[in-house]
């Protein structure tokens, strides 16, 4: 790939993603590229930047976006933020839901990729609530860039391999086992889908298409890509959406440190709204 080639791919995905690639990412730009050029018959990495400046080329950025993007997750990743979230969020949201008014327990997770944490937290809010009187449904805004992850997080349909996290009693009672031709296969239950609206959806673009502010946010392993700026304008935005006392879950190999956001540190990377 030439170095032209290469700051072009880096402007036009900062531009439209922020996802920001370093002068060290040349190489794994250009392995990722590989596919979309034998999906646009172009024969270079060039003849590729030269189609994407042209106006027949202009749905293929949302592709770009998606080759480009990094979207490695697995079902309770990170297991201590599930701990807090069923052992210190859910009963404290229960103590404060009737004083409160709240209708729904309401959970965005604003990198959902493949739909693993966002079905992750609608099990342990399944399993949380489920003897609460009167019931509190609970429901689950799941984002992402990537039209190809949001595929497949619609169907819900896992490999048995990328369950291993998974305690096998939940295994059993939120998941369907596949036969046959599926044998091998898990399918979310319908009960838990359900819980789950999945939106296309750029952090750092426009408006949420929701106006709820939510009890809890996961916004994990996704400012490790931003630069300095961006981060501190996504958790800005991020904050504007939690309820006072709400908590933000980043990834552990995130930091909040430096970035003014009026946010408290209560346990490694969870903040919370003050009151």
């Amino acid at each position: 790939m030439l170095d032209r080639d290469y700051e072009f791919i880096r402007e036009l995905v900062y531009n439209h993603s922020r996802i920001n690639l370093g002068p060290d990412k040349k190489e794994l730009v250009s392995a990722r590229l590989g596919k979309r050029l034998r999906e646009t018959n172009k024969t270079s990495i060039g003849e590729y930047c030269r189609f994407l400046q042209a106006n027949e080329g202009s749905e293929e950025l949302s592709h770009l976006i998606d080759a480009i993007s990094t979207n490695h997750t697995y079902f309770f990743r990170e297991p201590s933020h599930f701990d807090f979230l069923t052992n210190k969020v859910i009963p404290e949201m229960v103590q404060r839901r009737a004083k409160e008014r709240w209708n729904s327990f309401n959970v965005w997770s604003a990198a959902c990729s493949t739909g693993e944490e966002p079905y992750s937290i609608a099990i342990a809010l399944a399993n949380s609530l489920s003897t609460v009187q009167p019931p509190w449904p609970f429901r689950i805004e799941a984002t992402d860039i990537s039209h190809r992850v949001l595929q497949k997080a619609r169907v819900g349909v896992y490999k048995e391999e990328g369950l291993q996290k998974v305690p096998q009693p939940l295994l059993r009672t939120c998941f369907q086992k596949g036969f046959g031709p599926q044998d091998g296969f898990y399918r979310v239950k319908n009960t838990l889908q359900e819980a789950v609206t999945f939106r296309q959806m750029n952090l750092l673009e426009g408006v949420p298409p929701f106006n709820d502010r939510f009890q809890v946010i996961f916004c994990r392993n996704v400012m490790i890509y931003f630069d300095r700026p961006t981060q501190e304008e996504l958790v800005r935005k991020l904050a504007r959406h939690l309820i006072p006392g709400g908590y933000l879950m980043v990834g552990h190999s995130e930091s909040l440190s430096g970035i003014n956001h009026g946010l408290q540190l209560v346990s490694s990377a969870i903040y919370r709204n003050p009151t």
